[in-house]
């Protein structure tokens, strides 16, 4: 018997056997449920001056020696006799301090007990995941300890005992295992907690106890930590205050939505009128509009909100003026709230039925743009994240009258459709001109402004590496390095990492491995690319049918389901791409070596293999597991000029002829089915290549090459969806694209009969092709492609599932007009990929489906992530685009083409082709205000110019506008900013 082996059974042998009893409710009923719990003595303490527990450090399943985490010299504090000392945390100063913890400033050898952990957990899931990332950190010394299976620290639960009493009894306990445990270690236990009679039972039984705020007070850098802790509730201003309605009780609300009359969804702001929200509602043709400060109640765009409709006499139009919170200020413009209405249930199931009616019966009214409004009467979850800002100048001109008391200050966050925050802090002089980050701690009914707390600091506004952090935290982009627990899950060969030579002599899966590497594959890719997802091949059959393969990077391989590295990558979901850098989701060795299928070396593959007929309709298809060697890798253009160059006849570049021949066929075939071409504003900055400054911005050019690699990637999409679908028909990961609702046509269709005598048609994807085709401007020649920019925006976003969760029926990409759909050519760069090959690897009986990916719970809980993640990643790229073409204009101001997009009572909206950005443009920079006059119908604002003369501008209409960088003063962020010449 091996010494681990022994090790282990000796130190189990003390394993003691007791009860554990609660109560499940389900469906209605309640049952009783009896556990055994098993309790140890052989759990260490984890404390590097503790000899006691010497012999409890076991290896780990790999052999590796576990060793303690705390240090044998913590920090010391003189005052109160603390001394040295380690600390342990209860759970409400986890749920509340998490920032602070994070901090690198203090909070270094830490005990979190494994009731803290748990009932985190099941309070704030995201708040889980941030305080396990500290507790594996090489950075800070934090440990979970075990408490409820350690004998020495556990406790039984007395008859009768609630369960946030016997969970604070458990800590109390924890903390005093510790205190007598290294009592003769010289290292004093200290119990944070927000709770005073947490605080007051402690110190009765010996332990040394104390609030947050009054420990970070006795640590040396308190005036820099005070600003971190989270605000209380008592928050106070006399200054601006109002008084919202409060928020329904959670049973009135859960009562509310089960029997129909409240509504539950997604609240979103408007960019253009922070006191104007809409909430899409499933069971409803068109979503509730939202007006006012008290209608809107607190909601944060992105909040879960549920909603109560007002009468039908309240119904409105969304507004068309532009409105930000400056505005109201300085012209104190109403802000259109409604005095609370009590109605009944009745009245309520009446409205909703009405709100389900409500397309038809404002149809047959004169006015057709009427909403169904609401108000917000609950908070179901929170989309509280950091947010990133700058201190009001008003501020800080407060505080430096105050002297250096703690003051309240303001902060305005860079997405201006947010209210600004109020803060208290010390430091406001400090800070100003700087980018912070802040947290939201609560919005009372009595603030105008939600309260919250300083997190740290960023840079100064304008500096570069502050403007691109602050870009991905707004964007809620993960961009730490990766942690040690994720690297060493990476081959231990680094870079020397090789396929191995003979593929019969390995194990049983190198065995199933084809070797494909006399195929002659290739891959195409955007200029630079290293981070190499696919590759091609294609040849002529003597039958006269084309072998195609599409060869992907086989990152399961080296991402073994349920390690660090796989819930890492489930955690980032997506790689996300800026002008300058890419954020990996999974590390570089991976991503741009050893599963990037870089020409001339020996690669892991997952191939697909079609036989396509000479009208590219597939005869047969194969999936397996392969082994290739590129024998290129092209840039888009590079690949364009060998196909067109008649002299290259060799079989490399016939193959990529076939591939293109074929590829023309396969989207012809799609667009016949319905398939939509769509637009957006894409274009690329050039940076230069030592400074990495931005140069220029350029619109990007589409090849023939592009689009060869984007159909053989739908075609292994499609088919591989078929395949683990027919599999696992509950779990397999898919992706759809819901057809749009033809209320979120409406405005543009209304825009385009009345501007250009034009209609586009909804009754399927075909017909909204057909119509898009259809609508062109003999005059101007951009109009189809702009017209096809704002119809993408009406669009419903695509978006990740697991089979069980639709109908087949449901599964249908509309914009691809397919009817089922997943991701699995890109697996270095996300995260569905990932799971569709292990998916498709279990389909084809090369492996084993992980539990992970068999239960459909956790299946919801990982495309949930990902579309999340999805999304952000887009709108972070977007956000990085806009910032460089900022830094562009600040040397490169110019007079440009745009097109007007929106036109409101106060200004418009301008999309500039060149740049691909647009910008808003207010009345008051092209104008008189008061001359202005907006014509609804006709989308038009008429106005007086500065120089006297009257001008029209409706929407459609080609302008000529000056472009120029423009930092915001209040939100300190740099863009383009037009002007109307």
């Amino acid at each position: 018997m091996s010494t681990v082996s022994t090790k282990r059974q000796r130190l189990s042998s003390g394993l003691k056997v007791t009860q554990k009893v609660f109560v499940r409710s389900r469906n209605g009923g309640a049952l009783k449920v009896v556990r055994e719990h098993y309790l140890r003595d052989d759990i260490p303490c984890s404390s590097a001056c503790c000899q006691e527990c010497v012999d409890y450090y076991i290896p780990d399943p790999d052999g590796k020696l576990q060793t303690p985490v705390l240090s044998d010299s913590p920090l010391t504090i003189a005052a109160e006799n603390i001394g040295k000392h380690y600390l342990l945390l209860d759970t409400n100063v986890v749920l509340n301090a998490i920032d602070m913890l994070e901090s690198e400033m203090a909070f270094y050898d830490v005990i979190i007990p494994q009731t803290v952990l748990e009932e985190v957990r099941n309070k704030s899931y995201p708040i889980y995941l941030r305080i396990r990332s500290i507790c594996k950190s090489d950075q800070k010394r934090f440990v979970v300890f075990h408490n409820e299976f350690k004998s020495s620290s556990y406790l039984p639960r007395d008859k009768g005992e609630t369960i946030n009493d016997y969970n604070d009894r458990l800590i109390r306990q924890c903390s005093k295992f510790y205190t007598n445990h290294l009592k003769e270690a010289g290292i004093n236990i200290i119990l944070l907690t927000s709770d005073k009679d947490n605080i007051a039972k402690a110190q009765k039984e010996g332990i040394i106890s104390m609030a947050l705020d009054n420990y970070v007070s006795l640590l040396p850098n308190a005036k820099e930590l005070e600003d971190m802790l989270p605000s209380a509730d008592n928050f106070s201003s006399n200054v601006n205050e109002i008084k919202y309605p409060e928020y329904y009780s959670s049973s009135r609300l859960m009562g509310g939505v089960k029997n129909g009359t409240l509504f539950q969804g997604i609240i979103n702001i408007s960019s253009y009128n922070f006191l104007e929200g809409q909430v899409s509602v499933q069971s409803l043709p068109k979503p509730l509009l939202i007006l006012g400060r008290e209608n809107l109640n607190r909601s944060f765009n992105g909040d879960s909100v549920v909603v109560e409709i007002l009468p039908k006499d309240q119904w409105k139009k969304p507004t068309n003026l532009i409105i930000d919170e400056e505005t109201i200020n300085k012209n104190e413009v109403g802000d259109d709230d409604e005095n609370e209405v009590v109605i009944s249930d009745q009245e309520r199931r009446l409205l909703a039925q009405e709100a389900v009616k409500a397309q038809g019966s404002v149809e047959e009214e004169e006015d057709k743009k009427i909403y169904p409004t609401g108000r917000v009467v609950g908070i179901m979850k929170r989309s509280w994240r950091l947010y990133v800002g700058q201190i009001t100048p008003h501020s800080v001109n407060g505080a430096q009258a105050g002297g250096n008391a703690s003051k309240s200050c303001f902060v305005i966050l860079m997405d201006r459709s947010l209210p600004k925050i109020r803060i208290r802090t010390r430091r406001a002089k400090e800070l100003a001109g700087k980018r912070i980050v802040i947290a939201v701690d609560s919005w009372q009914s009595n603030s105008k402004y939600p309260d919250g707390h300083f997190v740290r600091t960023l840079g100064d506004v304008e500096s570069k590496d502050a403007e691109q952090e602050a870009l991905l935290l707004e964007h809620d982009v993960e961009y730490r390095p990766f942690s040690k627990n994720v690297l060493d899950c990476l081959p231990k060969e680094g870079h020397d990492w090789k396929v191995p030579e003979d593929l019969k002599g390995g194990d049983e899966k190198l065995a199933k491995r084809r070797d494909l590497r006399d195929k002659l594959v290739c891959s195409i890719d955007p200029p630079g690319c290293v981070d190499i997802d696919d590759a091609l091949h294609a040849v002529q059959l003597p039958n006269g049918n084309y072998e195609v393969g599409v060869h992907i990077a086989d990152v399961g391989h080296f991402v073994p389901a349920g390690t660090a590295l796989d819930q890492e990558g489930a955690s980032r979901a997506t790689s996300v791409y800026l002008v300058d850098k890419r954020i990996d989701m999974l590390p570089m060795l991976l991503g741009t070596d050893l599963c990037s299928l870089k020409p001339y070396v020996d690669r892991f593959a997952f191939s697909t293999i079609w036989e396509l007929d000479q009208d590219a309709n597939i005869v047969n298809v194969e999936f397996f597991k392969s082994v290739i060697k590129s024998r290129e890798a092209f840039a888009y253009e590079q690949a364009q000029i060998r196909i067109d160059d008649k002299t290259k006849q060799d079989p490399l570049t016939q193959g990529m002829r076939h591939l293109l021949m074929l590829s023309k066929k396969l989207k012809q075939a799609r667009m016949d089915a319905g398939a939509l071409n769509l637009a957006s504003p894409e274009v690329k900055v050039h940076m230069d290549s030592e400074t990495s400054d931005p140069g220029d911005v350029e619109i990007k050019k589409l090849l023939d090459t592009n689009s060869l690699v984007e159909e053989f990637m739908l075609l292994a999409n499609i088919s591989v969806a078929k395949k683990i679908y027919e599999a696992f028909p509950q779990v397999a990961m898919l992706r759809r694209h819901a057809a749009p609702p033809s209320a979120n046509f409406e405005v543009l269709n209304d825009m385009l009969r009345v501007k250009k005598g034009m209609h586009i048609s909804l009754e399927s994807s075909k017909a909204l092709a057909a119509s898009l085709d259809r609508c062109e401007d003999k005059n101007d020649p951009y109009f189809n492609t702009l017209l096809r920019i704002m119809a993408t925006r009406c669009m419903m976003a695509a978006e990740y599932f697991p089979a069980g969760n639709f109908g087949y029926d449901e599964f249908r990409h509309y914009g691809l007009a397919t009817e089922i759909y997943t991701h699995f050519t890109s697996p270095i760069r996300r995260y569905c990929d990932v799971v569709a090959h292990r998916q498709l690897a279990a389909a084809i009986g090369y492996e084993p489906l992980h539990q992970l990916h068999r239960d459909k719970a956790k299946m919801d809980l990982v495309v949930k992530n990902m579309n999340k993640r999805h999304r952000n990643a887009q709108f972070a790229g977007r956000a990085s685009i806009e910032y460089y073409v900022g830094q562009v204009m600040k040397n490169n101001e110019s007079s440009q083409e745009g097109y007007v997009i929106k036109v409101f009572s106060n200004g418009i909206v301008v999309l500039v082709p060149k740049f691909g950005v647009e910008s808003l443009i207010k009345l008051e920079t092209m104008g008189d205000v008061n001359s202005g006059v907006f014509n609804e119908e006709l989308y038009k604002l008429s106005f007086k110019t500065k120089e006297g003369k009257m001008r029209e501008v409706s929407v459609f209409d080609k302008v000529e506008v000056f472009v120029k960088s423009e930092l915001d003063e209040l939100t300190g962020k740099r863009k383009a900013q037009l002007s109307l010449k």
